[in-house]
Formats: C-alpha cells, structure tokens, sequence
C-alpha cells in the first residue's frame, strides 16, 4: 500500500532565497518568459511563482538545448546562484542569477502564443487582453496587478481577524435578494426560483447576534445592464459587519483604520510588483474628509458649474471633482459622503431619526471613484418590518431574515469594498476589469 507523507511538504526557492544563496548549487522550475541569444549562448528568464528569475545558459555543449528552447515551454533547471545587478525591473530578484549547469525541458506547448510576451507592454485593446485572458495573464504587469488585488484582500482578511472579527461563508444562491430592485440574476433552484446572492448582507447581520463581529471576502452578482469601465457583474466583495456601534462613524473609522494599517504593509509585501507598475500608494493621512451628499453636490458643483442639488446620488464627474479637490486641500485622496436619500438606499438602512427622509449610511471614494458602500443598519424589528412595507416589499417573503430582528439584534452596521475598484484606484487604472482576473459583464461570459 502506497503511503503519503503527511510531514512539511517541499517548498519551491522563494526569491528571498535566492538572494542569500550565493555559490549555492539550486534547482529551480519555471516556465520560459523570454530568451535573449547571444553569441556565448543566453539569457533565460523564468516565470516562477514569485517573480523572473534570470538564468544564463552557456552554448558550450547547450547547444541542442538551446536550439529546442522557446518561450512559454516548462523547465527544470539546476545551476549556481550568483550576484547580479540586473537593471529591468521585471527580474526578481535583481541581486541574483542562476549559472545553469543542466536544462530539462518538462513539456512544450502545443503551439506558439499569439502574442509576444517578452514586450515590456502587451499593447493590446482590452477585448482582445480579456479574449486571450488565459495567455494574457502571464505578462509580467498583468500578473502583478492581480497579486496587488489578492494581497489586499489576504489584509483585509488579517486586519479583521486581528480586530476580533469571526470569518463567514454565506450562501451564494439565495430565496430573496439583499438589495432589491430589478437588477438580480434569477436561477432554476430545483423547480423552485432562486437568485444570485447581490451581498452577504442578511448573512452578515444575522451573524452579528451571533460573534458580534464578522466579515467574508467573496463573490457577489449584479444584474446590472452596466457596460462602464466601472462596473462589472460578478466581482469580490470585502465585506464585514460589526455590533454594539453608536453610530455609523465606528464602521467608517474601521474601514480608515484598515486603510492605514494595510496600505505600508502592501508596500512591504509587493515592493517588486508595485515598482514594477510604477504604483502610487499614498499615505493615510490621520482623519479621512467626511461630507453629507448635500455638502457633497455644493463643492462639486462649484468645481464643475453645475447644480447638482437634491439629486439622490454622486455622478461620476462629481466623485472625480471632489476627490481632486480634497486631495488638493486636504492631502487626502479619499473623501467620505454621508446621509444619501432612503429611496436611494436599501430597505435595512437606518434612517436618520434627525432627518428621516436620509439614511445613517456613506461611500468612500478613493481618486475619483467610490470603492465602499456601508452604514448603520436597522436592528429594531418593528423598524425593519415598518420600512419594508413603506418600500412595497412583503415581510413574509423575508421570513428568514426578520428571525434575526425578532429575536433581538444589537445596535450594528458595516460596509462592502469593491476589491477590483480598491486594486484599481490604488493602481490609477482606468478599467476594473483590468484587477479582475476573468471578468463578467453585459457582453462577456468567456472564457
């Protein structure tokens, strides 16, 4: 009977590694981003899981090899670490190259790429990059700017944890959606009528009676007939929800919080792909702008000459407009907006007992774009079930979900992050789908 040993499996040479194994004999694996002939023989850069680690290739009885070399084939190799001051910014680690001594080519591809991938841009329109998705991602860029989004959702992950938040996995086909509205994909749940889960939400504010404190990274789906650089209809949502808060301010200085303790820590983690993007990441400053949607139109529409008073939500220009401004004045490239209109916010939004035709909720918008929506929720029953009612909806068809208000809920509120949108504005990218590694939208669902 064969026996798998359950002790610490192998792990690959990191780059880190690499950078401290001078005059040591490795062997690494890889695929072949790129080779560069020369007369002696060749530079081979490996794509590896950590980064492009340079290989130098001898042609001094290589030469077979070499000539049965190409990009995209996987390799082992076994060679001598040596120190080196490589200047292209896509290598990592810089201070070390491998001496190869032997070549074993693993697999070859059944055919050549399409596109070439040595460039230091792809330079493709972004139909033909989300076409090609599967190739397109093995670009140096195109992978960093993943590993970006999935390290800022690994700290929002820890930040939580550390904050006593319990991690939740919520139900992504459910009997009723969390938003409301029209914009919601129905499902064929064995005869019965189900749907796509819009958010978390209910699952989280049941949660909250029950660890008070709790949070899940996700996917959440819209049906939402969008064809923006801005929308897609599947992406992942940072969400959490906490209890006991005296007011929506709590979540807001949660999520500032979050920001300011991840923000130095990305730097650290992704130093090589931030400085391979030529990213940005800005320092948070000690208080955040805060302003009513109210507060919020006025400024905007001094900057644009535009009255935008009493309309129920932020354009995209004013967002622009506004973070601009207070980057400018404030040195902050985040600005929260407060108190949006209760027709304008779902039915479990609490309403300002002060000015009950607003909601105790906020954005967060982030160079120009609005990455978080959150707020105080109602956890009285009666509330809940009253406002339901004023919105048309039946509290029976949310019988589930109304256990929670009926058997007591502490005050509680909490937002969602658009991980692709945050990945995004922290990039200065002008599309998410370019943070989403296979998006869906009104005209893709491949591959």
């Amino acid at each position: 009977m064969k026996r798998i040993d359950s002790s610490a499996p192998r792990e690959p040479v990191s780059a880190a590694d690499l950078s401290g194994m001078t005059g040591e004999t490795v062997t690494l694996h890889g695929m072949v981003q790129r080779i560069r002939r020369l007369g002696w023989g060749a530079f081979i850069v490996l794509r590896r899981h950590d980064g492009m680690v340079q290989c130098v290739m001898g042609s001094e009885k290589n030469e077979e090899v070499l000539e049965s070399l190409s990009e995209e084939q996987a390799v082992r190799v076994t060679g001598t670490v040596k120190e080196a001051r490589i200047k292209d910014a896509s290598i990592h680690p810089r201070d070390a190259e491998l001496g190869v001594e032997s070549l074993e080519i693993i697999h070859r591809p059944a055919e050549r790429a399409p596109v070439d991938l040595t460039k230091k841009l792809l330079d493709l329109h972004i139909d033909t990059n989300l076409d090609l998705r599967p190739l397109s991602l093995r670009h140096p860029l195109e992978r960093a700017r993943l590993r970006v989004a999935s390290v800022l959702g690994e700290l929002f992950s820890d930040f939580l944890r550390r904050s006593g938040f319990t991690e939740i996995h919520t139900p992504k086909i459910c009997s009723a959606g969390a938003e409301g509205g029209a914009n919601i994909f129905s499902v064929d749940y064995f005869g019965e009528k189900a749907f796509l889960a819009q958010s978390p939400q209910f699952y989280k504010q049941m949660g909250v009676a029950v660890w008070e404190r709790v949070f899940e990274v996700g996917p959440v789906f819209r049906a939402e007939p969008h064809q923006t650089t801005r929308h897609i209809n599947e992406y992942t949502s940072l969400d959490f929800e906490m209890g006991f808060i005296d007011g929506q301010e709590d979540v807001m200085q949660l999520e500032a919080a979050f920001l300011r303790w991840a923000f130095p820590r990305l730097e650290e983690v992704c130093a090589y792909e931030l400085e391979l993007l030529g990213a940005d990441v800005p320092e948070i400053p000690d208080s955040i702008p805060c302003l009513t949607l109210a507060e919020a139109h006025a400024m905007a529409g001094d900057e644009l000459d535009r009255d935008f008073s009493g309309e129920p939500d932020l354009e995209p220009a004013e967002e622009r407009a506004l973070c601009s401004r207070l980057e400018e004045e404030t040195g902050s490239g985040f600005v929260f907006v407060t108190h949006f209109p209760s027709e304008k916010r779902p039915f479990y939004a609490m309403d300002d007992p002060d000015d009950p035709g607003l909601t105790l909720s906020f954005d967060l918008l982030f160079r120009g774009l609005e990455v978080t929506t959150g707020g105080q929720r109602i956890h009285d029953y009666a509330a809940q079930v009253e406002k339901m009612e004023r919105f048309g909806l039946d509290p029976g068809d949310f019988a589930g979900y109304l256990q929670a208000h009926r058997f007591g809920l502490p005050p509680h509120g909490g937002l969602a992050i658009g991980l692709e949108r945050l990945a995004a504005r922290l990039l200065q990218l002008d599309n998410i789908r370019l943070t989403t590694m296979f998006p869906r939208d009104v005209k893709r669902l491949t591959p």
